[in-house]
Order: structure tokens, then C-alpha cells, then sequence
């Protein structure tokens, strides 16, 4: 009985990323309904995304680690800003040598990471799944937060971040689905690989869940790693994206409505 206790806030992270995913694929099915997306529309998304993703890297994420650091005893400036950049180090790393294909608004081909023979459509899973890595895993560290039974790991803000990742990840997914079928996949195809981008999400969120209720005295370090991995998805790639054909004030209204509800969220619910 104790040790099933003990591998509820693992099952709470399953079940928390399985609903992340479920909306991805909600979001990649738009494409049996849409056969393309205005761009302006697309750079809005994105600007959702990244405010989303910003506000949760503060707000569940961040604060919740300088708190939790300063009630372990730990130096909790010097452990959020080390696990804060070594999250945006490890994206780093694995943008530079996972090999890996983006494609731009008009269809030209990028390739990122070390030289690989690997077929085009893997290369563009890698691509999309990569950067939701961190997703996954900040929900998962969060729910793992609650075995360690401190007050400023609240299952409410667990479910606040899995509630805002979810909702950004419908968008997201339909972001990825009908720009494949604009480039010459099929229907099912293109809603495969789109969903496909949020599988991911419950593998790393379990991986989180567990880490931090291994070894509980890392929590604050894990929280403010997952919080550097979102930032550098967001610097790196939402932001500049959602810019890139002068959508600007589109994209950050996105960036506004999203960051304000993934706000009222966590005080909310947190």
C-alpha cells in the first residue's frame, strides 16, 4: 500500500501528459477539416504558445523552485539560475546534434544537427518532437513535486501546467498537421505526425516524475531545468517563427492572451 502511494504523483504525471498529448491530436485532427492556415492565424498561434510557455516557466515552475530551494536550506538564487540555464544548455545540445528538419513558411527545407542519412519525414519528426521534451517533463516534475509533501508543491498548480500545456498544444498541433499536408502529405499522414509531436510528452513527464521522487533534494533544480528548456524553445524557435513574415503585433497579442491565461490559471487553480 505505501509503496503504491508512493507512485501516485507518477501516475498523476501519466495522466496529466496522456491529456496533453490527447489535445495535440485534437489540434493535428483540424487538418481532416482545414486543407491550409493563414499564416497571420498560424503567427498567432505560435505567440499563444510562447506565452503559455512563459508564464508556466514562472509561475509553476520557477517560483515554486526558489521557494522549495530556500525551505531545503539551499542557496536558492545560485540553484534556479543553474538549473534555469542548464535546461536551455541541454535544448541547446540537442538542437545542435540531434539530426533534425524544419521547414519555413514557404517551404524551405533547414537542416539542423549533425549530417545524417536518415529519411526526410523522420528528420521532420525529430524536429517537431524535440522541443516537446520540456513540456512533458515540466508537467511531470510538477506532479513528482507532490511526493515531496511541501507546501508549495500544490496539485492544483500541477493541474493549472497541465491544463495551460494542453491548451496550447491544440494550436500547436494543428501548427504542425496542416503545414505538412500544404507540403504534399496525406490527410492521415500529416494528422499522424502531428499528433506524433506530443507523444513524447507522457514519456518525458514520467522520466521527470520519477527523477525528482528519486532523489526529492534535486526537485528545485529539476523545476527551474524544465522552466530553461521552455524559455529556450521560446526564444529559439516560437517567437522568431511567429515573426519571420512581419505578423508582429499579431504574434504578440498571441504572446499577451496566452501568457494572461496561463497566469489566471496557476492563481486560480495554484
Amino acid at each position: 500500500m505505501q509503496w503504491f502511494s508512493e507512485q501516485v504523483p507518477i501516475l498523476q504525471a501519466l495522466m496529466g501528459t496522456l491529456f496533453t498529448w490527447g489535445l495535440t491530436a485534437l489540434g493535428a485532427a483540424m487538418v481532416f477539416f482545414f486543407v491550409t492556415i493563414k499564416k497571420r492565424t498560424l503567427d498567432g498561434m505560435l505567440g499563444f504558445a510562447a506565452g503559455v510557455m512563459i508564464a508556466a516557466s514562472f509561475w509553476s515552475l520557477l517560483s515554486p523552485a526558489i521557494d522549495l530551494a530556500e525551505r531545503l536550506g539551499q542557496n536558492a538564487v545560485m540553484t534556479a539560475t543553474a538549473g534555469f540555464l542548464t535546461g536551455g544548455l541541454f535544448l541547446f545540445l540537442v538542437d545542435k546534434f540531434l539530426p533534425h528538419l524544419h521547414l519555413d513558411s514557404e517551404g524551405h527545407e533547414h537542416r539542423e544537427g549533425v549530417e545524417s542519412s536518415w529519411q526526410r519525414s523522420l528528420l521532420l519528426v525529430l524536429a517537431i518532437t524535440i522541443h516537446n521534451i520540456p513540456e512533458g517533463l515540466a508537467v511531470g516534475v510538477a506532479f513528482g513535486a507532490l511526493g515531496s509533501e511541501h507546501p508549495v508543491a500544490t496539485l492544483g498548480g500541477a493541474i493549472s501546467l497541465a491544463i495551460g500545456i494542453g491548451i496550447q498544444n491544440f494550436p500547436e498541433g494543428a501548427a504542425v498537421s496542416i503545414p505538412l499536408r500544404r507540403e504534399g502529405f496525406s490527410r492521415k499522414k500529416a494528422f499522424m505526425y502531428g499528433q506524433f509531436s506530443g507523444m513524447v510528452e507522457p514519456i518525458a513527464g514520467v522520466l521527470g516524475a520519477f527523477l525528482v521522487l528519486s532523489m526529492k533534494a534535486v526537485l528545485p533544480f529539476a523545476l527551474a531545468f524544465a522552466a530553461g528548456a521552455m524559455i529556450y524553445v521560446v526564444a529559439e524557435e516560437l517567437i522568431p517563427e511567429a515573426h519571420f513574415e512581419k505578423n508582429g503585433h499579431i504574434a504578440t497579442w498571441g504572446v499577451m492572451f496566452g501568457f494572461a491565461i496561463m497566469m489566471f490559471l496557476d492563481v486560480a487553480l495554484g
